[in-house]
């Protein structure tokens, strides 16, 4: 392998107009070549060749490729890069299906070859300290997690819904955070803007700890929202991933003299704290990792088979709201969860 890395794209959508903008720019990667069938009226490929098919883009020896084109091509064009020798770092969520998601998991495992999936939330600067803060023991026990991610239709998706679309990132970085698995969900969903798929979805789960998680997301609301509260026998943390914001609301230890109250083992309001902390783009740390993974250096990726697990969790929240019954999950190894 070159020093320098000669990297392709797949796909020039809303995602992949961003990928190429940071590739063209990446420290000791070539941006190769840019396959997208129906051109690049603006430029948007960055001065890279455009290309029409996979094909065209494997004739020109890449070393890896960020595949950012429809979910439902996902494992097709997988498939081609593995059976290439491609090493691959895919939007999430990984495929359509689990079926789909557990075949490229084999095709690129069986080949030893640097794999990944773009749940770009791991590269957030506030989840990353979020993480790292209940690593230390910060918040003690962990008894629930909530997420609400909301906002309006983005046009750019059409073939699937909102679950696989933004639920697969809260399921991700919850089971990523708290490095736990889910072993059942609970949820419902709603269809209200005349498409095919559901477009809220609010969701019950239980990880392998006993950790409660909450989620709702939706494309319904004209405000944009992008929360995630951990909360535990110290206190709460907040995240704005929007933003890149953290704060920790912390229990106070004040008496209580209420004599009424005093067998409630409850909290009460302490400090308030928001840390200050480095924001770098998080879509640049994640081609950094991923960069430096295809180079075999020991970081820190969403693994295609972590991006399996949400998947799997996925079509388990799509599996109960459609049955009205809670599903359970098999907890698998912590490790898949990259703890």
């Amino acid at each position: 392998m070159t020093a320098v890395l000669k990297a392709g794209l797949i796909g020039l959508g809303s995602m992949g107009r961003n990928h190429a903008r940071i590739l063209a720019g990446l420290e000791g990667v070539e941006l190769a070549g840019v396959v997208e069938p129906a051109g690049d009226r603006n430029g948007w490929a960055q001065g890279a060749p455009v290309l029409s098919t996979v094909d065209e883009l494997l004739a020109r020896g890449v070393d890896y490729a960020v595949v950012a084109c429809p979910t439902g091509l996902h494992e097709k064009v997988g498939l081609q890069l593995a059976d290439a020798g491609v090493c691959a770092l895919i939007e999430k969520p990984l495929a359509d299906t689990v079926e789909g998601a557990r075949r490229l998991v084999e095709a690129f495992e069986s080949r030893d070859l640097v794999a990944a999936v773009g749940h770009i939330e791991r590269c957030n600067p506030a989840l990353l300290s979020l993480r790292a803060r209940l690593e230390a023991g910060e918040l003690g026990d962990v008894y629930q997690v909530v997420t609400r991610r909301q906002g309006p239709f983005p046009h750019r998706i059409a073939d699937v819904g909102v679950v696989k679309d933004l639920a697969t990132h809260d399921i991700d970085l919850t089971g990523w955070v708290t490095g736990q698995s889910y072993t059942s969900i609970a949820a419902h969903t709603v269809s209200k803007s005349g498409r095919q798929h559901e477009d809220m979805v609010s969701a019950v789960g239980q990880l392998s700890d006993g950790t409660m998680a909450n989620h709702l997301v939706n494309w319904l609301s004209p405000l944009k929202e992008r929360f995630t509260s951990v909360t535990g026998e110290r206190g709460c943390f907040i995240a704005d991933t929007l933003t890149a914001d953290l704060t920790f609301h912390s229990n106070a230890a004040v008496a209580t003299e209420w004599e009424a109250l005093r067998a409630f083992r409850g909290v009460s309001e302490g400090d308030m704290i928001r840390y200050a902390i480095p924001k770098r783009e998080p879509l640049l740390v994640e081609h950094e990792l991923f960069r430096d993974a295809v180079r075999g250096k020991p970081v820190d990726v969403c693994t295609l088979r972590q991006g399996l697990l949400t998947v799997e969790v996925a079509e388990a929240v799509l599996e109960s709201a459609s049955t009205r019954t809670t599903v359970t999950l098999t907890a698998p190894d912590r490790t898949e969860h990259g703890t």
